[in-house]
């Protein structure tokens, strides 16, 4: 953004702009872990999950019945957003995003689901998003563990449909999400 006398202008991202940027549709997505240039993103083909139609393959039913993962919610959104940050070479996720979403975290509208094996505690999985009146916006998720993530999608995703969420907007259309 040009200011007068042709000096760029930083935006300061806030979380009222980040839910302003919901509202209409867009998010911010860093140009990579340690760039400091974020965009605004508003995909043309959108990956809306159907929360009252979800489809869960077999394999993932048969694993989330067998409880071999703790799954809670807002427990520890900064071991998630740090989870999805350092689960990939490169990643959208900077530190000034983890500290937009940790802060948005703290006044009630990013939630984290983790994902923890039961038999020592640790977090081998999870995903973060806003939710936004009726809508849930995925954000990010990471597995370290087979199926931790998928299963803390299919309790998040119950957990939407029981508070009459309407929508669950994952934003990008993905091989992982056409599954579902």
């Amino acid at each position: 953004m040009q200011g007068e006398g042709g000096d760029a202008q930083q935006i300061v991202l806030t979380p009222e702009l980040l839910l302003g940027a919901y509202a209409a549709g867009v998010f911010p997505m860093a140009e990579g872990r340690h760039a400091a240039a974020i965009g605004w993103y508003d995909p043309q083909r959108r990956g809306i999950l159907p929360l009252d139609a979800l489809h869960i393959p077999a394999r993932l039913r048969r694993s989330v019945r067998a409880q071999i993962y703790d799954v809670t919610f807002n427990r520890d959104f900064a071991a998630v957003i740090r989870g999805c940050a350092d689960a990939r070479a490169e990643t959208w996720i900077n530190d000034d995003i983890i500290a937009l979403y940790t802060e948005t975290h703290r006044r009630g509208f990013a939630h984290s689901v983790e994902v923890r094996d039961r038999a020592c505690g640790t977090i081998v999985g999870g995903l973060y998003g806003i939710a936004l009146g009726g809508a849930f916006f995925g954000e990010s998720m990471f597995s370290r563990a087979r199926d931790a993530s998928k299963i803390g999608f299919v309790h998040l995703a119950a957990r939407l449909r029981a508070r009459g969420f309407a929508l669950w907007d994952a934003q990008f259309v993905n091989p992982h999400l056409l599954q579902f």
